[in-house]
């Protein structure tokens, strides 16, 4: 049974994308959301495979109709992927997709003899996967500086480092940030609702962008607003979206990305396949978070950086704890994931600049961390009371005012920050070569953290201020 967080962030995504008949799986759990009554396939041969296996295993199955096996986006796409609708979206309980999982399993024994994978759910890439980020925003208490702080050096427009945010828009007052000075890109298509309220989500662009150029100063940061629709896109359409992103700026020195999903297996998602295959033969880092779910299932695109083909070309970032000493109980962890950095209630830039700007939190905190750690981590502090929480539906939600920085969590941070250091060592050892970079820092650093009982390399910008961690939250 998923637990409430995922309960709430499913409706959320589904009103979100409300044209889109989503379902979690596998089999109710909290594991993934995905298109229901849609599987993908790559273009041409392996689609017509796909279509006639389906087609034959239904007819033997007496709850399931080949009729309903048909192409649902006959249009080529660079991500050379196919949607098959297999069954009808509207059938079922949101938790239950039988026709999906009977296409799945129509391929299996096809899928030995070609030795490839050649179906997939259309999984939701998303950057709120069971409470990704790692919670929602908090206004920084008054006077609080931002966390990291801005390092000391110039932006010099000949030697700046590219660093390229697929994630939300920034904000339309991102400028007021004067460390942002140097950030173009895409703005977010709506910052708040009908009530002038702050839209889940909206700023994490904005925020990102704020971290790499904190750690880093001499970065070029642009952002793309690919993520807009509560930071959600199908499988089917992101490696598009990536696609269209690095075509619109150029392939960056480095790819900041703070999304992604798990899909139940350990080869990566067929709907981006074809972007990181280009990927590999570029000079660009990817730099991406390993999500939030507290799990060691592996979370893509991050957990490429496991896989030989994408060992130098991918790093995937798990997230410390305020006091920079342990893992933050909602990051994901495993072999998987090479490097972690803090993210946890990171201060830096959102909106409000100009004038405060509400917001209604959406989930309400826990009695005691979900995830089962003894320190006041961010399930349980700071308190408020959410709209989406079924236990507080008769309570009123708490309402907050943003009025510049905000503190938030969650892997989503941990990654810029990571970018960051990476762009900054360029930028002093007059690397051009980002992978190389990469190699250089890591191999270079001396800073180790425990996560999940593991000793595992760490990265703390040197002007990030450890902060102790909180005691549990006593509740009446």
């Amino acid at each position: 049974m998923a637990p409430q967080r995922f309960r709430e962030q499913f409706d959320q995504i589904q009103r979100a994308m409300r044209d889109v008949p989503l379902a979690m799986g596998p089999d109710d759990s909290a594991e993934f959301l995905y298109e229901k009554g849609v599987v993908l396939a790559r273009d041409g041969e392996e689609a017509e495979i796909v279509e006639d296996a389906v087609r034959t295993f239904f007819t033997q199955a007496p709850d399931l109709t080949p009729d309903t096996v048909r192409r649902a986006s006959p249009r080529r796409n660079r991500s050379g992927i196919t949607r098959i609708q297999v069954g009808d979206p509207g059938e079922g309980a949101p938790g239950a997709d039988r026709a999906v999982a009977g296409a799945l399993r129509a391929l299996r024994q096809a899928e030995g003899r070609a030795g490839r994978r050649l179906v997939s759910r259309n999984h939701v890439v998303s950057i709120a996967v069971n409470a990704c980020p790692g919670d929602e925003p908090a206004p920084a208490p008054p006077h609080e500086p931002p966390n990291p702080a801005a390092a000391e050096g110039l932006h010099d427009p000949d030697t700046a480092v590219g660093v390229l945010v697929v994630d939300t828009g920034l904000m339309g007052d991102y400028r007021s940030y004067p460390l942002l000075a140097h950030t173009d890109g895409d703005l977010q298509l709506q910052e708040t609702d009908e009530q002038g309220v702050l839209q889940q989500y909206v700023g994490h662009g904005t925020f990102i962008a704020g971290l790499v150029a904190a750690v880093a100063p001499n970065t070029d940061v642009t952002v793309r607003n690919s993520l807009n629709d509560a930071g959600a896109i199908l499988e089917s359409e992101f490696g598009e979206r990536l696609f269209d992103a690095v075509d619109a700026s150029g392939w960056p020195d480095i790819l900041s990305l703070s999304a992604g999903t798990s899909n139940g297996r350990t080869d990566g998602l067929l709907g981006v396949q074809a972007f990181m295959e280009e990927l590999r033969e570029q000079h660009t880092l990817l730099v991406a978070c390993a999500g939030n779910n507290a799990s060691a299932t592996p979370f893509w695109p991050a957990a490429y950086a496991d896989l030989p083909e994408w060992q130098d070309s991918v790093l995937s970032v798990g997230a410390l704890r305020g006091d920079g000493e342990f893992g933050a109980c909602f990051s994901n962890h495993g072999a998987w994931v090479k490097v972690y950095a803090p993210g946890e209630r990171l201060t830096g830039p959102l909106t409000g600049w100009a004038a405060p700007v509400p917001y209604v939190y959406q989930h309400s905190t826990y009695d005691t961390c979900r995830y089962g750690f003894g320190y006041g981590c961010t399930c349980q502090f700071p308190r408020h009371t959410g709209v989406l929480s079924d236990e507080n539906a008769l309570a009123k939600p708490d309402q907050v005012m943003f009025q510049g920085l905000a503190q938030w969590s969650g892997t989503s941070f941990a990654t810029p920050v990571v970018a960051g250091l990476i762009a900054a060592h360029m930028t002093a050892h007059k690397e051009t070569d980002p992978r190389a970079a990469r190699r250089q820092l890591l191999a270079a650093n001396t800073e180790f953290a425990e996560v999940r009982g593991a000793h595992v390399p760490a990265l703390l910008p040197p002007t990030w201020r450890a902060v102790p961690a909180e005691p549990p939250v006593a509740v009446a």
